[in-house]
């Protein structure tokens, strides 16, 4: 027999989906025969799957130890050792700033991300255990591109995976972002169109109103703000707020108006891009999540994080892209 208690991780969610989180190798019939028969109860009483599960409760498995662990895998991917730059943790988020290159998620099973490195370091910090990855696997609540760096928030807890993502679904984390774009741009200004992806070739389109047809009934409509921090008149420094959230739309956005990002391959300027590589050894799309403003009203266990900003250094290729720009310092250092 072995006897689950349910912490904060567990809370609020139903029995049988932790039953098919900790026998994650059990096909659904196993688990409902077992719970029918009374092989697993919660709280000394029988149950049928649909319970929800508060904060102190006991699941009770009368199997065998070799049944349990015929039925239970904890995957746990060995990882190159990695330093995280960590902006905030507390005991049910961390943000971290990610760097160019990185993943935020697995794209396919053999790749290292963002989410990997992140929890061989809760567990070289004695802060997850291999038996808690059977109830909860700690995430990412937002992704970044792999060549864009800045602010991504994990959660550590249940809860606070919950919350997170809850308030980035509603839209209600502010999220800023820094980058280097083509010439000089007047402002600040909001701008808005419509935005079409090609699934095939992962590029997206921005359309004016005026432009959409028939064709395009699948484009969705995107909302961008942006003020110019400094320039030297070849490039200039923007602060850009996501309005809406879709693939690649600051990106995109900005190259349909003629300042594409410095760095960027896929929706840039050839020219641009030659330059930043040889004068400024730049490596990667000079974009940056770079500030978080969360939500002024946050259910516990975040309350305390209510109304809180949060920002993230920028790369040294930001540092020296702008260094010729007045007054960069306020938002490179």
């Amino acid at each position: 027999m072995q006897v689950v208690k349910i912490t904060k991780n567990e809370a609020g969610q139903r029995l049988d989906k932790l039953l098919a989180k900790y026998l994650n190798l059990a096909g659904k019939s196993f688990i409902y025969k077992m719970l029918r028969k009374k092989n697993i109860t919660l709280n000394g009483k029988k149950c049928d799957g649909s319970e929800k599960l508060s904060e102190g409760d006991e699941v009770k498995l009368f199997l065998s130890d070799e049944t349990i662990e015929k039925f239970s895998e904890v995957k746990i991917q060995k990882v190159r050792k990695r330093k995280l730059d960590v902006v905030y943790e507390d005991d049910d988020i961390i943000l971290i700033n990610k760097p160019s290159g990185m993943l935020s998620q697995k794209a396919k099973e053999t790749d290292e991300s963002l989410v990997e490195y992140l929890i061989q370091y809760l567990l070289d910090g004695g802060k997850l255990t291999k038996e808690d990855m059977r109830q909860f696997k700690p995430s990412v609540c937002n992704r970044l591109d792999r060549n864009t760096s800045g602010i991504v928030i994990a959660g550590k807890s249940l809860p606070g995976l919950q919350l997170m993502s809850e308030a980035i679904k509603e839209r209600t984390i502010g999220k800023y972002y820094l980058c280097i774009v083509k010439g000089s741009v007047a402002g600040p200004k909001e701008i808005d169109g419509y935005l079409k992806k090609n699934e095939k070739t992962n590029q997206v389109t921005v359309l004016k109103a005026n432009e959409l047809c028939r064709e395009d009934k699948d484009a969705l409509p995107i909302r961008t703000q942006y003020r110019p921090l400094c320039s030297d008149g070849r490039h200039t420094l923007l602060e850009v707020k996501l309005i809406t959230g879709r693939s690649h739309q600051i990106r995109a956005h900005l190259a349909s108006i003629g300042h594409p990002i410095a760095g960027d391959y896929k929706y840039g300027d050839p020219a641009v891009n030659r330059e930043a590589r040889d004068k400024y050894a730049v490596q990667s799309q000079m974009l940056h999540a770079w500030r978080l403003v969360m939500p002024k009203e946050l259910r516990e266990p975040l309350a305390g994080l209510g109304g809180r900003e949060f920002t993230a250094k920028p790369p040294e290729e930001f540092m020296r892209m702008t260094a010729g720009m007045p007054g960069y310092e306020r938002f490179i250092s």
